[in-house]
């Protein structure tokens, strides 16, 4: 599967109407995936383009259903949420929840690998004294702040919700409360590996030392805020990987000129492409090395067989890399020396990672021409030496 954009709503339309503006006819046969039910004027559109499926998450719909709910009113949501019932019972595409319960163990795995990832360690490693409980506290803040976005606190009203949205099927239990369980654990995975890059002791991605240099472009770089929000973005790719050793997680953004505007409600920011370390498309049965460096055998190493995040993302863009602007990759950790230079030579003008592993060499893979990397913006995750104490 190839993702080919990332939307969200704007001030003036609809994340689905940014779809359609931004792709067209070419939407056919893509599945979409909506964090709402899309309201109906997004769904004919939707339909009309083709697509194949249209997933999307079992709360609030995009035109919102719970005032009326709660006033008892007949208004302009409940109509729509008939028109969109009407559109989708008329409509080749299968418009669906796609919501599976999650692997067992796997809110356990993503708590272990969070605690133990490179921007946890970055801050253990200044402060030995940092507590789990710190961890646990900032999850909470985050679980609260996802919680009121995408669940509904009362029940009884969800299932009203649900019944105009028409799936009465989900309101019987334990259809319902499964239905609960499942969204709640997702929130709890999504809240968790947000914890994983957490905004405190004035952490944050910050030019590397031998990033000051006169022959890199004078781009600015972007928000502390942001820079977090695409850095977990590439922490969810990595629980994807098929290195079951090390999961590593990219995506790639650019940004459009400051005179440009642009309909999407990411702004001037746009993307370009994502992966996660993987074997080889299409060998998902071949018999390739799994062992990592303790293995003594070289040739059993897996390394010459993975391909990496960094190499995924630049191979499956959507999009091309455009010179003049500034386009950015987000990795969950530090480039190895076999990215590095396919990072440079596509043209990124900046890179946000980790930097546990930068200078090192591990065996089988190095991390040495990182730090040497020329022309390049490189932005690690440390303290801000403004702030440091």
């Amino acid at each position: 599967m190839k993702i080919i954009d990332l939307h969200c709503s704007s001030r003036a339309l609809h994340a689905g109407q940014v779809a359609v503006i931004k792709h067209g006819s070419r939407l056919k046969d893509c599945d979409l995936y909506f964090s709402r039910k899309p309201c109906s004027t997004c769904l004919k559109m939707i339909v009309n383009a083709g697509v194949n499926r249209i997933s999307y998450w079992p709360a609030d719909p995009e035109m919102s259903l719970e005032q009326e709910v709660s006033n008892h009113s007949n208004g302009d949501a409940k109509l729509d949420a008939k028109a969109v019932e009407r559109l989708k019972s008329n409509s080749r595409a299968h418009v669906c929840v796609l919501l599976q319960p999650l692997a067992c163990n796997i809110v356990q795995f993503v708590e272990e690998t969070s605690l133990k990832c490179d921007f946890i360690q970055n801050i253990l490693r200044k402060y030995p004294d940092f507590s789990t409980a710190l961890f646990y506290d900032y999850r909470q803040e985050k679980i609260k702040e996802y919680e009121a976005l995408f669940l509904i606190s009362d029940n009884e009203k969800h299932k009203e919700i649900l019944r105009l949205m028409g799936l009465e099927n989900l309101c019987e239990n334990p259809y319902f409360i499964n239905l609960r369980q499942n969204m709640k654990e997702l929130v709890l995975i999504l809240s968790t590996v947000a914890s994983s890059v957490p905004n405190c002791y004035d952490f944050g991605f910050y030019l590397s030392d031998n990033s000051i240099e006169s022959d890199i472009p004078p781009y600015h770089s972007i928000s502390q805020d942001i820079t977090r929000h695409c850095i977990i973005q590439a922490r969810l790719l990595a629980y994807r990987s098929e290195d079951h050793k090390i999961g590593v997680g990219a995506v790639i953004w650019a940004e459009r000129s400051s005179n440009t505007t642009d309909c999407d409600g990411t702004g001037s920011m746009y993307f370009l492409g994502c992966g996660y370390n993987a074997f080889p498309v299409g060998s998902e049965y071949a018999d390739f090395p799994n062992m990592d460096d303790k293995q003594k055998d070289r040739e059993i190493r897996k390394f010459r067989y993975i391909i990496h995040a960094e190499q995924n993302a630049l191979t499956f863009r959507s999009r091309e890399i455009k010179p003049d602007e500034k386009s950015m990759i987000f990795v969950t950790k530090c480039p190895c020396d076999e990215c590095v230079p396919l990072i440079k030579g596509a043209g990124i003008k900046q890179v946000y990672a980790g930097d546990v592993d930068i200078g090192k060499k591990k065996a089988d893979i190095s991390y040495l021409r990182f730090a040497e990397l020329k022309g390049v913006s490189k932005y690690a995750w440390q303290q801000n030496s403004h702030c440091a104490h």
